[in-house]
């Protein structure tokens, strides 16, 4: 699944002028990160496939990490020094835990999307994910908001100033071919 995300992103950047180059993010299961070989086939797959390593992101849940939490420390510090982006995803939802916002070589975390739909719901719900995207920004991290569906939900995620989202309200998954498509327009975002 990487090797194809890294082939198609490089593909799509290297269709594109440089000053639209994108960045993709793939998840990173709990059990990746434990394999002694992780950093060194995440190397080879940004090198077969041409990738700059600042045009990957590697998604973990917070779960993920407290499997093995040194080891994910290390290995997580070992990709970040390549250049590659790190994330929490899901934020909120696991353990949560404040301190590995503090001690994981971080540069991004999603909000998860069910923060994301229970925003306007009420004040408290809405001031949770501004405190998580203020939170994020104090840290110095990107955030992106999971499960946008609607205006509504952009509009107030960008008042929060959140940098990025995702789902259905930019589009559904898509079969690489309509996926090369939407990238080329420029619209979707």
């Amino acid at each position: 699944v990487l090797r194809e995300a890294c082939q198609q992103m490089a593909g799509w950047n290297r269709a594109l002028p440089p000053e639209r180059a994108l960045s993709i993010s793939v998840n990173l299961s709990g059990r990746q990160l434990t394999e002694a070989d992780l950093v060194t086939s995440v190397l080879a797959i940004l090198e077969e496939t041409e990738l700059e390593p600042g045009r990957l992101t590697l998604e973990i849940t917070e779960s993920a990490v407290m499997a093995d939490a040194e080891i994910a420390s290390e290995r997580l510090s070992q990709l970040r020094a390549l250049g590659i982006g790190l994330s929490i995803d899901d934020f909120g939802t696991g353990y949560s835990s404040l301190s590995y916002l503090h001690r994981l070589p971080l540069t991004a975390l999603k909000i998860d999307k069910a923060f994301v739909w229970s925003m306007g719901a009420s004040r408290r719900e809405t001031r949770i994910c501004h405190g998580i995207v203020s939170l994020a920004h104090d840290l110095g991290l990107t955030v992106t908001a999971e499960g946008i569906e609607t205006s509504e939900q952009r509009h107030q995620l960008h008042v929060l100033h959140c940098e990025y989202g995702q789902g259905y309200l930019f589009a559904k998954p898509l079969p690489a071919a309509e996926a090369t498509a939407l990238v080329a327009s420029g619209k979707g975002w």
